[in-house]
């Protein structure tokens, strides 16, 4: 990377670009460029990951409306009035990402916690929607009309 600018003009420009691309998503990396998320599920519940680092936890918003997750956050510019900024690559402002929840999942128990820059939203499974043993019932006790 080049640190010294050829023509303020055309940096800005291509700055302004790049950072309208990253908030509208098209830069390549899907939906929430701004905001990556992982998603595991386990036998009693999903966890989404997202990766938040530098945000201030008090900035951070989970909320559930309709079957629609929703985290916002946002990270402020830290740059003192001495100070001149020469390489701007880090993304500011406000991030949202909204997952839509299966309604297997539990939306009145869902809890998040953020630590070293990571937001893991856990969201358990419906108990009528975890796998379960179905018993299977000898030819001598009652059968199954079909």
């Amino acid at each position: 990377m080049l640190l010294t600018s050829i023509d303020p003009f055309v940096q800005e420009f291509e700055r302004q670009f790049d950072r309208a691309v990253r908030q509208a998503g098209l830069s390549g990396r899907g939906d929430g460029a701004g905001m990556p998320m992982d998603g595991i599920r386990r036998a009693d519940d999903v966890v989404l990951r997202f990766d938040l680092p530098g945000i201030d936890p008090g900035s951070i918003e989970v909320t559930v409306d309709r079957g629609v997750l929703t985290v916002s956050a946002r990270r402020e510019e830290e740059f003192g009035e001495d100070e001149r900024v020469f390489v701007r690559e880090r993304t500011m402002g406000a991030f949202t990402r909204r997952v839509y929840l299966s309604e297997h999942l539990d939306a009145d128990a869902i809890e998040a916690a953020y630590n070293n820059g990571v937001l893991a939203v856990r969201i358990p499974v419906l108990e009528q929607a975890k796998p379960r043993k179905i018993a299977v019932q000898a030819a001598d006790q009652k059968a199954i009309r079909t």
